[in-house]
């Protein structure tokens, strides 16, 4: 990163091409095309599919808002997909019960690092003529009958944000196998432009470019590829890491009123990426009482997710109510995620489950 400032040279660049090509070695796909968001990857995915006003995307309601976000953001209109028991995984027999005449595209979320049944999903896609965007913001590294995700086909986003397993600050990515779609994607992400700036001011001299179509600003630095040229030769040892102390959780909280995780599916790898647990109804304290208690032991927590349908904006613009989304909205009201990431030590894992301990042992 120092080397980068030094060089003069600290916009879209040489770096941002070796780590595109990097993570597209990596992953497994043709093409990688880095952006400054995984939500700009997702607007992106579903600009080139040509999905906009009038369109449908089903999305699952257990993720993040920005899934839900992309789709508004091109003009389309999000149909909201209960979760799997278990995994928070998006419902895939509901999904295809939802689809109608306007249903353009599926945005299915590697939930938590875990895969989606990736031959469901194709299948699916396959019968019904859907695009599929694959949002991979969790699940850089996983894999599905030996291939990693981001290989299967689609679209598929990921994200470097701080709290991911590799990172660049903020930043994202986009990998597909066609090279025009990595084309006009790198395009529409600077402008439109004909030409990225390290063409137009290169060692050749000043080139002229055209606005080709209206894009936007979504481009990463070379500052920000220099961090995470790092972090993924990394990657793996850190997976293996958050693998261990995943067990070793497992194992821990097995006698406490509290649900951990499914086990991974034969065949896959699981990224590790969130350990959520689901609070036992009849667990001494609330779920948000266990956060304000832990965050007193200072231990730090979270909570993903509370479901898109219960965020003013989409329960109002659609009319929906909780009880539509039961599974989710369980998970809403229940889920913790407990700290984790590989430079959590095994004595920092004590402490968090001593405390869970004193605070549900009663």
């Amino acid at each position: 990163m120092v080397a980068c400032l030094r060089s003069g040279w600290v916009g879209t660049g040489p770096k941002v091409q070796r780590f595109e090509a990097m993570l597209a070695e990596y992953v497994g796909a043709a093409e990688v095309r880095c952006l400054s968001s995984c939500t700009a990857a997702l607007m992106l995915a579903l600009r080139v599919h040509g999905i906009g006003a009038g369109d449908e995307v089903l999305v699952p309601t257990m993720t993040f808002v920005a899934s839900a976000n992309a789709v508004e953001h091109v003009g389309a209109t999000p149909v909201l997909i209960d979760a799997e028991p278990g995994t928070g995984l998006i419902d895939l027999d509901a999904a295809e019960a939802a689809i109608t005449p306007a249903t353009r595209a599926i945005m299915p979320v590697h939930f938590a690092g875990r895969p989606i049944d990736m031959d469901r999903l194709n299948s699916l896609r396959d019968r019904c003529g859907l695009a599929v965007v694959e949002d991979a913001a969790h699940a850089i590294g996983a894999e599905w009958d030996g291939a990693r995700i981001g290989s299967h086909g689609n679209l598929t986003a990921f994200s470097f944000y701080v709290t991911k397993n590799i990172t660049t600050i903020e930043g994202g990515a986009l990998a597909t196998e066609d090279a025009e779609i990595a084309a006009r994607v790198e395009r529409l992400a600077l402008h439109g432009l004909s030409l990225g700036a390290w063409e137009r001011f290169s060692d050749q001299g000043f080139r002229h470019y055209e606005a080709v179509e209206p894009g936007f600003k979504f481009n990463m630095t070379d500052v920000q590829a220099s961090i995470g040229l790092h972090q993924l030769p990394r990657l793996d040892a850190w997976i293996d890491r958050r693998t261990q102390l995943w067990e070793r959780y497992d194992e821990l909280l097995a006698d406490l009123p509290l649900r951990t995780p499914p086990a991974a599916v034969a065949g896959t790898r699981h990224a590790r990426h969130l350990y959520q647990v689901l609070l036992d109804p009849t667990a001494p304290l609330t779920r948000d009482q266990l956060l304000d208690e832990l965050h007193a032991r200072r231990i730090g927590t979270g909570v993903h997710y509370r479901g898109v349908h219960l965020h003013p904006y989409y329960r109002d613009r659609y009319a929906i109510a909780p009880e539509r989304f039961p599974v989710a909205t369980a998970i809403s009201e229940r889920t913790i995620s407990l700290p984790l990431s590989a430079k959590v030590t095994d004595a920092d894992q004590d402490d968090v489950v001593l405390a869970l301990r004193e605070l549900l042992d009663r």
